[in-house]
């Protein structure tokens, strides 16, 4: 069976989750606390960052794109990349939206301020860091809006990898209650569609011990 090595919430590692179970695909997974830099854990991805992914034949996969778009050329359907040049272009734009401008502008200043500092004991959050987080985040949801409001999904009319990797960003944000949906009623109701999906209900299931999920989080009727 293959396996996947995670962080709770790391939305790399949400993405391929949600990929893995949307095409159907088993997998067990084991929790690596990356700032251990266990040496097992280098030898398979000596960039030291989760998610790694490893085949039941032993072959190792790093990185959340190259996973995600390794699982649509095994797993072809549900098509998650996009079917044609055009649609597979503006997937990977967006997806590389939100893995690197949404990551750098809201998810590193909440999660890593929040979260990270305090598991790691690197004293107070970053009041400043944390205040820019939750002005950019508006950016963001708006720009979903955009989206959303000219097509049925962000890339196109089919849910794509897009949809994913946005969702897996906002889902971790939203764990800990920093995401204004009632500012945004549109990427709310994508939100909930995405929220709603087989795909997404282990995710929404689950609670990292000593820090409780905002109390609507698994609530899909938000």
């Amino acid at each position: 069976m293959r396996t996947l090595y995670h962080l709770w919430l790391s939305p790399f590692s949400r993405k391929v989750r949600i990929v893995l179970d949307e095409k159907g695909l088993k997998f067990e997974m084991v929790v690596e606390q990356v700032w251990e830099r266990r040496r097992e854990f280098l030898a398979l991805n000596p960039a030291g960052e989760v998610p790694v992914l490893v085949e039941p034949d032993d072959t190792v996969l790093a990185d959340s794109q190259a996973i995600c778009e390794y699982l649509d050329e095994v797993q072809p359907e549900p098509n998650l990349g996009g079917r044609t040049s055009h649609e597979r272009a503006e997937v990977r734009r967006l997806v590389s939206w939100f893995d690197r401008k949404f990551d750098a502008e809201v998810g590193e200043n909440l999660i890593g301020e929040k979260v990270m500092k305090r598991f790691l004991g690197l004293g107070q959050p970053n009041s400043e860091f944390i205040r820019a987080a939750q002005k950019n985040i508006h950016t963001h949801l708006d720009y979903i809006a955009f989206l959303v409001d000219r097509r049925h999904w962000l890339a196109g009319e089919e849910m794509t990898l897009a949809d994913i990797t946005a969702a897996a960003h906002l889902s971790a944000v939203d764990y800990l209650g920093d995401v204004p949906w009632a500012d945004h009623k549109q990427a709310k109701n994508w939100y909930s569609r995405i929220k709603s999906r087989p795909s997404f209900r282990p995710i929404l299931s689950e609670r990292i011990p000593g820090l409780p999920a905002a109390a609507h989080y698994s609530d899909l009727d938000f």
